[in-house]
Parts: structure tokens; sequence; C-alpha cells
């Protein structure tokens, strides 16, 4: 059989794949529906294997680059989970200092993907801290299944913490110099947006379709905000009205972009959803949005 391509596969299979990854089915009641769509020579395993991601075979940025020094540390989150593990990378040039970039993961922790995001903030000229909210509980256990499981056992409030101690991590490190933007998918996305409710100092927050805060929590935002939405993605998209409607009543500084035609996860470029173009665009806006806050 021939391999499965994009196009063949209805929106309803991604629709689908979303609501397995965001908790709404298990393994089983996914596995039953896709089956469903197991026709003209497309079978359940084929279907399985094209949507799931590839991690390694798509890496931006190789862990050893040498362009960038990139490697795990850890850092104290008294108020979250405790130790926290996070990769940071830096341009390959000891001495001088960075603006900062806090990289957020989805509900699964710090898999290949978003540490490859990590290392290809850290290409562009900043400092990247990528933290593991599984820290507390033994990190990425190096699938997502099992990650969004493990996700599922830890407080998000607590893991709101974790972050926004990454956040003081990185404005004392020695070679950033106090400018800290945010950038987060999915999860991360509203952890995102929190940071820039919970973190006045906060210089930058760009929110790839992440779920928002409340009217409440809005009029406390300080920092700039960049919101990537893709146009498919009801789910998260349902709540940008409410939340335009209170950015707006508070003046705060925002641009919203939404991607017409492509996935909730459209940056993700290990699975299908991702979307060249709109990932593209969406990560120069994200680059020049930092270049020009962070300072």
């Amino acid at each position: 059989m021939k391999p499965l391509k994009k196009e063949d596969i209805k929106q309803e299979v991604f629709d689908l794949y979303d609501d397995y990854a965001h908790n709404k089915l298990n393994r089983r009641q996914f596995i039953e529906r896709l089956s469903l769509y197991a026709i003209g020579g497309i079978t359940v395993t084929s279907l399985l294997s094209f949507i799931s991601p590839k991690y390694i075979e798509n890496l931006v940025v190789q862990p050893d680059d040498k362009r960038i020094d990139s490697d795990f540390i850890s850092f104290d989150s008294p108020k979250g989970g405790g130790t926290i593990k996070g990769l940071l990378s830096k341009p390959k040039r000891n001495s001088k200092k960075y603006p900062g970039v806090i990289v957020v993961h989805e509900n699964r922790g710090l898999n290949p993907y978003v540490e490859d995001v990590g290392r290809r903030t850290a290409i562009e000229g900043f400092i990247s801290l990528a933290p593991d909210a599984l820290s507390p509980l033994g990190g990425y256990p190096g699938n997502d299944d099992d990650g969004r499981a493990m996700q599922r056992k830890r407080d998000k409030q607590e893991m709101l913490e974790d972050f926004i101690a990454a956040f003081n991590y990185l404005k004392n490190h020695k070679n950033c110099d106090g400018n800290i933007g945010v950038v987060g998918f999915c999860f991360g996305g509203w952890i995102s947006n929190m940071m820039a409710v919970r973190v006045p100092t906060l210089k930058a927050a760009v929110p790839f379709y992440g779920g928002q805060p409340s009217a409440e929590d809005t009029a406390k935002i300080k920092a700039p905000i960049m919101l990537q939405f893709a146009e498919l993605d009801k789910r998260v998209n349902a709540g940008w009205p409410d939340y335009e409607k209170a950015l707006k009543a508070n003046n705060i500084e925002h641009i919203a972009h939404f991607y017409p035609g492509v996935n909730h996860g459209f940056h993700n470029n290990s699975t299908p959803r991702y979307d060249e173009a709109a990932a593209t665009l969406a990560w120069e806006r994200t680059i020049n949005f930092f270049k020009e806050k962070l300072k």
C-alpha cells in the first residue's frame, strides 16, 4: 500500500486526534472511532502510525548543533513541584548577555519537539529555558501517551508556579539581560497567558492556541501579547471573543493571528497537523515580536 498523505485523511480524523490528545477520549475509544475511517485500503494501523508524532526525524536544530550551547539544568520551584529540570539553550558566545525566552510544552511534558523549539529560539539570539513540568514525577517518559497520563496527575496551578520559577531562574542567569518573554503551545499557551497575568515584569507573551484567562485576570496583564490561532481549532477559538473584549477594555497591547485552514498543533512539525507555511510565518512573527519587545 502506498504511504498515506495528509490529503488522504479526513478532517474528522484530525478532530478525533485532538479529542484524544486532550483527554476527551481514552485510547480504546480513540481506536474504536478511528476504525470508522479505515476504509478503501487504509488500515487502523496505518492511520495511527500516520497521525502519531515522529520526533527524531523532524528535528530542526540537533542537540549537538555547534552554534549553540544546550544542556539540562535544574532549578527550584518552592511553590510548585520542587526541583524542576529544564533545557537551557543559548548562542555559543559565553560572555554576552541575551534576552530570555521561556518555552512551554504541551500537555505531555518536555518532548523532543519542545526541546527543539528551545534550541531554535537560541539560534535566533536568545537564551531559552524549556522546563519539564513532569519533573516531580520523573520527567517526560519518552512517549506522549504516558506523558499525558502523567501530566493529568499534576495540578495546573502548581505547574504554573513551576514556569514562574523558571522565569525567576532565567532572570538571574549570568547570560540573561533580564528581558524575558514566554512562548507556549496548547497547555503552554494557557501558561503563557497566565504568566502575563501573574508576572508584571514579563516583557512579552506568545501563546499558540492556548486557553484564555478570565476577564478579571486579563485586567492584570502588563505585557504585550501576540496570539496565534488555528482557524479549524473550534475548541480553543471559542474563548477568543471574550478574551479579545477584555484585552480591549483594559487597553492591553495585543495582536491576534488566525491561520486559515489549519488545525490545532499546526506549529508541531512532528505530526501531520503541521502546516509548513503557517508554522513558518507564525514563528517568524514570534521571533520578530520578541526582538522588538525584549529590550
